[in-house]
């Protein structure tokens, strides 16, 4: 199977995970807590991920000022993005929101139903993804098949995601066929970034793909602190530490054995 391939597809099965945090949120009724340390293991999972996987890599092969400059322009990049989605009701998309309407129970409170909210959230949750696709896309390229760490980083922070903003657009009086489009829609659109990602930079310079890696990796852990931590400490304030402990644990496990 071509390389490319096997890269879009690893990014596709990931953000698979999407889709089915979309079918629990549109279908179940879950407890709040569950979510949150969901959502507080796959942020440990991705910040383990970056330490070892991305960033420390990246350092190995491309040098110093590649990285640093990489993950701080990322960074800067996500933030604004999120805060101009923000504006325009991709906010809808974090599950705390969901928290307000019964205690304990994972369910939105009405949002204005409208298509401009509609694609800022889709926006948002790709401005969420495709940095994550296209590491795994560059995983490949870099280590000849890709990073079971960040497979797995990837998909358990995907679900909460697709979980909660499921749970809001249904609220919102969203149709299932609409639902699931969007989340189909940004799948395939990951998968896409995972093969774009390996298939750009599988020839490039060391300095270069360490200067990608780390924009991919200062967006995700810019998204971790303005999404993942906050929004499971909101629901549970009690545990969200240990389960990005145990997040953590797995990942560097996962790295050391591969």
């Amino acid at each position: 199977m071509p390389e490319v391939l096997i890269a879009g597809l690893a990014g596709l099965g990931a953000a698979s995970w999407l889709v089915v945090g979309a079918a629990m949120g549109w279908f179940l009724r879950l407890p709040a807590t569950l979510v949150a340390g969901v959502m507080a293991f796959g942020a440990g999972a991705l910040v383990s991920t970056l330490a070892f996987e991305l960033v420390g890599e990246a350092r190995r092969t491309g040098g110093v000022l590649p990285t640093l400059g990489g993950f701080v322009l990322g960074a800067v990049v996500f933030v604004a993005a999120d805060l101009l989605l923000a504006r325009r009701g991709a906010r809808a998309r974090k599950p705390s929101i969901a928290l307000q309407s019964e205690p304990g129970v994972h369910a939105l409170p009405a949002a204005t139903a409208s298509s401009a909210v509609g694609l800022a959230v889709a926006l948002g949750a790709l401005l969420d993804g495709v940095p994550e696709s296209l590491v795994l896309g560059l995983s490949l390229a870099d280590g000849g098949a890709v990073s079971l760490p960040i497979l797995v980083a990837v998909a358990v922070s995907n679900l909460p995601e697709g979980l909660g903003s499921a749970a809001g657009m249904k609220h919102e009086g969203r149709s299932a066929r609409y639902v699931f489009g969007v989340w189909g829609g940004i799948a395939l659109a990951s998968g896409i970034a995972a093969a774009m990602g390996f298939a750009l930079l599988a020839e490039a310079p060391l300095e270069a793909i360490a200067v990608v890696t780390t924009i991919a990796a200062g967006a995700i852990l810019a998204m971790v602190a303005n999404t993942l931590i906050p929004e499971a400490f909101a629901s549970d304030r009690s545990f969200t530490g240990l389960w990005a402990a145990l997040g953590f644990a797995l990942s560097f496990a996962l790295t050391q054995l591969g």
